[in-house]
């Protein structure tokens, strides 16, 4: 089914509100292709009043590439790709509460991830999104041509520890502790998007831990300037949630806030997320 999109832009740095299509439907190739444009122009794009399951969220994301099974947080029963993120109103500390890139601590991490809104709290709940992309343009020249030739170490280590915030005890979701076998990956602490070719920075405050060939308590200086330079207000948008509500950002060049703001309320979301596709691996729209 193809789908004319109506995409109205949302802030200066990055963020737009696509309409005109039904993200339940089978979507033609052209309207698949005309989203995923979207995305990659705006960083993070989002969609209202949609109603899926999360068999049709699953297929939804399978439009742009396989689907990661999260390697410390429990998908559902039947659907392991689908991540229910949900904070009930004992729960002190939420999910995603703190700057952060979607799976950077895997060796290959995931592009995208696929956010829907199920059960909103009366107020509050909102998410942020922070363009890396304009954060790596706002630097100067200097740092530039220094940052260009560094890596940087990611892991799990520090979010999903025992200590960690996201390993936490919560009423609703089983989040595994990464003690002890989790593993350390090095990617360039610039990233050149493989579809735009624009530059972004790829570091970020929870899994992070160190520049490659530098000691921590080296880079702790570098790494805290960048980490306070790409939260940076000019390089942000907020989106406000509503039932049925969809986000998709672009891990690849966007860091997300998830604001623990509703204390004593609930907040479900379902989540998929996207590992790198190729024109060739996405899957063809099905037979109408």
């Amino acid at each position: 089914m193809s789908q004319s999109l109506q995409i109205r832009r949302t802030a200066g740095a990055l963020g737009a509100e696509i309409g005109g299509v039904d993200l339940a439907q089978a979507l033609s190739d052209e309207t698949i292709a005309a989203i995923r444009a979207a995305l990659v122009e705006h960083q993070v794009i989002f969609f209202r009043d949609q109603t899926l399951t999360p068999a049709q969220q699953v297929a939804f994301g399978r439009r742009f590439g396989p689907l990661n099974i999260h390697p410390y947080v429990s998908g559902m029963a039947g659907q392991p790709e689908v991540m229910e993120i949900i904070k009930e109103p004992s729960d002190r500390i939420n999910f995603g509460g703190g700057w952060h890139s979607d799976m950077s601590f895997l060796e290959t991490p995931a592009i995208g991830s696929i956010l829907y809104a199920v059960e909103l709290p009366e107020w509050g709940g909102d998410t942020l999104f922070a363009s890396q992309a304009a954060a790596y343009d706002a630097l100067s020249e200097g740092l530039k041509a220094t940052l260009d030739g560094l890596n940087a170490v990611h892991s799990a280590s520090k979010e999903y520890s025992s200590q960690g915030a996201s390993a936490q005890k919560r009423g609703s979701m089983q989040v595994a502790e990464a003690d002890g076998y989790v593993g350390e990956y090095v990617h360039p602490i610039v990233l050149t998007h493989p579809e735009s070719g624009r530059k972004a920075l790829y570091v970020n405050p929870a899994f992070t831990l160190k520049i490659e060939g530098w000691k921590t308590s080296e880079s702790k200086a570098l790494l805290d300037y960048l980490f306070n330079h790409c939260r940076y207000e000019g390089f942000t948008c907020r989106f406000a949630w509503r039932p049925g509500s969809v986000a998709f950002w672009d891990n690849r060049s966007v860091w997300h806030f998830a604001l623990n703001d509703y204390p004593g309320q609930r907040r479900h979301m379902r989540r998929v997320t996207v590992d790198p596709w190729s024109r060739q691996a996405a899957v063809p729209a099905a037979a109408e």
